[in-house]
């Protein structure tokens, strides 16, 4: 079974950055990219960003384009997520998981791994 395990979550004031990483066991099967999505306290898991397994190609949800950056390393089968700028509505637990590509959206029953929190505040 393909496994995603999440980390670089923490506390970090408004304006602050994080970098988040994803190591996954395999970038080969599965949709065609793989994305970072976030659920927010109260809120429902959405996806912010994607980045194709084969190429560069990403998407970014509107509310984290030009502060968000996704990257990947393929030879550590690792996809990172360099948040700049960050807003206290960026606070959530954040995954990583298999999508769809452009939509980013991840596939019907997924399985989410634990996530890594992110927390922006002051």
């Amino acid at each position: 079974q393909l496994q995603f395990v999440e980390s670089g979550g923490g506390l970090v004031q408004p304006g602050g950055s994080l970098r988040l990483s994803c190591a996954a066991s395999r970038f080969t099967l599965g949709p065609g990219a793989i994305g970072w999505f976030r659920q927010a306290p109260g809120k429902e898991r959405e996806a912010i960003s994607c980045i194709m397994r084969i190429g560069q190609s990403s998407n970014y949800a509107d509310s984290v384009k030009g502060r968000f950056t996704i990257s990947k390393d393929n030879s550590k089968n690792t996809v990172y997520l360099q948040m700049n700028s960050l807003k206290p509505e960026d606070t959530g637990v954040y995954y990583c998981a298999n999508a769809y590509w452009p939509t980013c959206r991840a596939s019907s029953g997924t399985p989410w791994g634990q996530g890594t929190q992110v927390t922006v505040s002051s």
